[in-house]
């Protein structure tokens, strides 16, 4: 049997077959016949005939393709992405009943279980019904499997060409270490499935075992490293091809799996010293090894290399139909840095995971001057607690907490919006100091009650349309059973075209999910240099990068001019803190604070803080802002830093031990 060469390398491939989605919804039928199985972990089919057909012509093998693709995690959805609302980002109002329904709330709220574990990718059980909304991640691997196999024999697929051969190989060597990573992320030290089991097998065969932390990573270093020499710098066909998987992509991902592996969790984490599996091997490595945070560096910087060689930079809003303030375009900067499909900022965006306007409605407040007054079209559900809020900068670009000249203290208090306020908070309004003096991101992220909700129909008034959202305020609490209880909605997510066509409709622009921006990179980057280079000038000049399109001075202007820490910034631990609010910030509400609070050891002292916000049920300005409380959050260490992979996987296969504490 003819193999091709697992190492072969190609600069540019000739593939010019569309990536159509809809395909996979035809592939349906040949996904469940080929991979139903009971067990947690399947097995190799032993219908030959069906996958021969799916490996007889080019047609079909892409078929195949797509079926591999088609378990990537639907991040553009927050009834799928863990990130966004398992933890303490979004919160869900506790009286709406079929919001309650989302899985992930649900693991916010602490529901997480051995017996049943909730968004369990591990199994994927009941694939959206009872277990939540989780890919059957080890099905997706064992697919890739198959793919590698077959078409990795040059007899097989006769009329596919050698270009397109090598290319679609490498997009599923990155799905596949893709499917570890994310597993990796979730459970820790997972078995490696490098290979399927064949059907005619020992039952004991399938049995896996879990593999140490340090050679997970090495695995799927190796395979990120397989797709990277075989998929080109760019799709050829933009109109047809964008989100598949490309170079950049893969460089990316690489960078993702090394800095989390280079982080505390995984990087001499005594929590999981005695952590061993039934024969006795330790599962992490509890000694700190300060290489990991340079093998780390440098995959970020190969990927930022070839990201910036390729054309992509920080997001800018460059529309000259319009004249608007430079407020306004530094706040569109920022907002479409996420919701403009396909900006130069985005590096990979998922096709297979729109935010759709099911999701922005639940962003979306109701705002006076519009014509929409239908509650129902934009219950605004999605809310953002009050200690995000105040997470992001004043407008001296330093923590409200740190700035010597503005004092938040006393953060309730009222005040009224004055006509040079009048960009970001309506001109007469009254509302809480908290709202004042901030960020170009925290009003172009956050929406509240006076906040201007700057949207494209008001090109020629940018102060046109506000939100008001106390008790019997236009955008106050509806008879229905969804409403915002924190105060706080994330604009950020909502395309900047939504519009309300009359007094029961409204748009939204869907985009696809931005899986990984340039200031994703950007930030890690600074973060592996600061741990290689305490307290690195590199460093800061990628923070400075993402400040300066948020309208900020750099770090050692703000912080010398404007902190009562003036010298953070000159010791790693005080820059680490920085960097990791920088990260916070700019990436708000993208999934990303969920899995960092993790990597970093952090998620014991932030989720166990309460989740609060303004008085929804006040009808005056004095009794809306009094903060509230909600829920009090529980997050037990080190038990809850992974996930639970199940009694039911533990009976199943004896080999298989459970992640401490469950």
């Amino acid at each position: 049997m003819k193999k091709i060469d697992v190492n072969i390398k190609t600069q540019q491939t000739n593939a010019t077959r569309p990536f159509r989605l809809g395909i996979w919804l035809l592939t349906i039928g040949l996904t469940f016949s080929v991979m139903s199985c009971d067990n947690y972990l399947d097995v190799v089919p032993d219908d030959i005939t069906t996958i021969d057909h799916a490996f007889s012509l080019a047609n079909e093998t892409e078929k195949y393709l797509f079926t591999c693709y088609s378990y990537l995690p639907k991040n553009g959805d927050g009834w799928y992405n863990v990130g966004m609302m398992a933890g303490d980002e979004i919160w869900l109002p506790n009286s709406a009943t079929f919001l309650n329904n989302n899985f992930a709330f649900a693991l916010a709220q602490g529901g997480q279980s051995s017996n049943a574990p909730l968004l369990d990718a591990w199994t994927g059980w009941n694939n959206g019904a009872l277990g939540g909304y989780a890919k059957r991640l080890f099905a997706g691997i064992r697919a890739c499997n198959i793919f590698i196999e077959n078409v990795s024999d040059l007899n097989k697929v006769p009329d596919l060409d050698l270009d397109t051969r090598v290319r679609w190989l490498g997009e599923v060597a990155f799905l596949k270490a893709y499917y570890h990573f994310h597993l990796f992320r979730m459970y820790g030290p997972i078995p490696i499935i490098d290979k399927n089991v064949p059907i005619d097998a020992d039952v004991t065969s399938n049995y896996v075992v879990r593999q140490p932390v340090d050679s997970c990573v090495n695995y799927m270093s190796r395979l990120f490293d397989d797709a990277i020499s075989k998929l080109p710098n760019q799709v050829q066909i933009a109109s047809q091809e964008m989100g598949r998987v490309t170079k950049p992509i893969a460089l990316a991902m690489k960078a993702k799996l090394l800095v989390t592996a280079a982080s505390p969790l995984f990087n001499g984490n005594p929590d999981f010293a005695d952590f061993v599996d039934k024969g006795g091997v330790n599962l992490f490595n509890s000694s700190y090894d300060a290489t990991k945070w340079q093998r780390a560096r440098d995959a970020c910087k190969a990927a930022i290399d070839l990201a910036e060689q390729l054309g992509h930079e920080l997001h800018r809003y460059e529309d000259d139909q319009f004249t608007i303030s430079n407020t306004a375009k530094t706040q569109l900067s920022i907002r479409q840095a996420v919701s403009q499909p396909w900006n130069d900022e985005i590096i990979w965006g998922n096709t297979n995971s729109q935010f759709e306007w099911y999701n922005q409605n639940l962003c979306q407040a109701v705002l006076t001057g519009d014509k929409g007054k239908n509650r129902l079209n934009v219950p605004g559900a999605w809310e953002v607690p009050i200690k995000i809020a105040k997470l992001f900068y004043t407008a001296n670009g330093v923590p409200i907490e740190e700035d010597k000249t503005l004092d938040f203290a006393s953060y309730e208090d009222l005040r009224t919006a004055t006509t040079a306020e009048r960009l970001n908070i309506k001109e007469g309004y009254v509302t809480a100091r908290l709202n004042f003096d901030r960020e170009n991101r925290f009003y172009a992220d956050l929406g509240f009650d006076g906040g201007i909700w700057y949207k494209r129909d008001a090109a020629n008034d940018e102060t046109k349309y506000y939100a008001q959202t106390k008790f019997t305020d236009p955008g106050g609490i509806p008879s229905n059973s969804a409403w915002n209880e924190t105060g706080y909605y994330p604009k950020k997510l909502v395309n900047w075209e939504m519009q309300f066509i009359d007094d029961t409709g409204v748009t939204f622009k869907a985009y696809p999910w931005p899986e990984i921006r340039l200031a994703d990179l950007y930030l890690l980057y600074a973060e592996t240099l600061n741990e290689t280079s305490p307290a690195s000038t590199e460093a800061i000049e990628y923070l400075d990068k993402i400040r300066e399109r948020a309208g900020l001075a750099g770090v050692v202007e703000s912080w010398t001019n404007f902190s009562t820490d003036a010298d953070k910034y000159t010791t790693q631990e005080g820059l680490r803190e920085i960097i990791h609010r920088e990260r916070t910030i700019e990436l708000a509400f993208e999934g990303h604070r969920f899995w960092d609070l993790r990597r970093w050891r952090k998620a014991a002292e932030e989720l166990n803080k309460d989740i609060t916000g303004w008085n929804y049920r006040g009808t005056t300005s004095a009794t809306y802002h009094r903060e509230t409380h909600i829920f009090s959050q529980t997050f037990v260490t080190p038990r809850d830093y992974l996930w639970p992979i199940g009694i039911a996987n533990t009976r199943q296969n004896p080999r298989l031990v459970e992640n401490p504490g469950w």
